[in-house]
């Protein structure tokens, strides 16, 4: 068994030995300074504790994670030029380093990378991971798109189940499918597999409702940065919409005239609205509550306690972080 640590390093060693043609240069140099950018990896590492979770890792599983890093990559790349990013971890975005049309091929062959990692998976599951693999990549996309459409569309004509379908797609669908194709690798039952994907799933929403909160809400001793970033630049959060579902009328007006102001009078506005209805407590409530969900469906696994205890490890960590 390997620990979290083991895990992550070692599956940074299998990306570091991804090899890609020399030219034409400027595409695949800037292929290489985006995945050189940092990035914890949790996707990839899911998919290992997965696979760990039933069985020893098999070589397989590192081509199933190799294909999930590139198209995350590949989503990003693309994410960053229609949400015109400047910044990714702190670098130049790719479209920025280099320029647009470079950035969307680089995209582009990332995409076809990540289908070619598949078609090196054994017979024995290539069909069902490539379904899944498949599904779960059209799912991102259409997340993708919910969100654009989120940014033209009024406030009040978007409710909160519309946003969890939005970050079920944009987000938690990848770790949940990162997961379940590491447990087939491993040899799970269909049940097994069913419920490795659903912790996945609600650590995924969970992961992004409490980001929204600790934009909103977070220590910048903690975080390394000011609150209301997302408030500033407008963006359709969970605390923002159910801000407007959980306000009267003459609080909804009052958000409307904070959202067009600028600053920090912005953010404290919002921020107070946030409080006064209540959005707050029920951002923490709901992360409690998909969290629970998810340590549910990992306790229903029937497997050997230490065969766990990495992927808990891992979604402590993620649950229970500040930044």
């Amino acid at each position: 068994m390997n620990t979290l640590a083991e895990v992550t390093a070692l599956y940074q060693t299998h990306f570091n030995n991804l090899i890609f043609p020399s030219g034409p240069p400027l595409l695949y140099d800037s292929i290489r300074y985006f995945l050189n950018g940092g990035g914890k990896r949790i996707r990839p590492v899911l998919c290992l504790l997965g696979n760990q979770l039933f069985n020893e890792i098999h070589e397989d599983a590192f081509h199933a994670c190799h294909a999930i890093e590139l198209f995350h990559n590949y989503s990003l790349t693309h994410d960053d030029i229609m949400d015109s990013s400047p910044l990714r971890r702190n670098r130049p975005t790719l479209h920025v380093k280099y320029n647009t049309s470079t950035a969307i091929l680089a995209g582009d062959v990332l995409l076809i990378h990540a289908f070619t990692q598949i078609n090196h998976l054994r017979e024995l599951y290539k069909q069902p991971i490539a379904a899944l693999f498949t599904t779960t990549a059209q799912q991102i996309c259409e997340g993708q798109q919910m969100d654009v459409n989120f940014e033209a569309t009024d406030l009040a004509a978007i409710s909160y189940a519309d946003y969890l379908q939005m970050i079920t797609y944009k987000t938690a669908v990848l770790l949940a499918a990162s997961v379940r194709i590491g447990a087939i690798i491993g040899g799970a039952t269909p049940q097994q597999q069913a419920d490795s994907y659903d912790f996945g799933k609600n650590l995924g929403i969970a992961f992004q409702i409490q980001d929204d909160y600790l934009d909103a809400f977070g220590d910048p001793a903690q975080t390394g940065k000011q609150p209301g970033g997302d408030i500033l630049e407008n963006k359709k959060t969970a605390l923002l919409i159910k801000t407007m579902e959980l306000s009267n009328t003459s609080q909804q007006a009052d958000l409307r005239a904070a959202m067009q102001q600028d600053g920090a009078e912005k953010i404290a506005a919002v921020l107070q609205l946030y409080k006064a209805c209540g959005a707050d407590k029920w951002a923490m409530q709901t992360i409690g509550e998909y969290t629970a969900a998810a340590r549910n469906y990992l306790d229903q696994i029937s497997v050997p306690p230490h065969r766990k205890s990495a992927l808990t490890e891992l979604s402590n960590q993620l649950l229970e972080r500040k930044q």
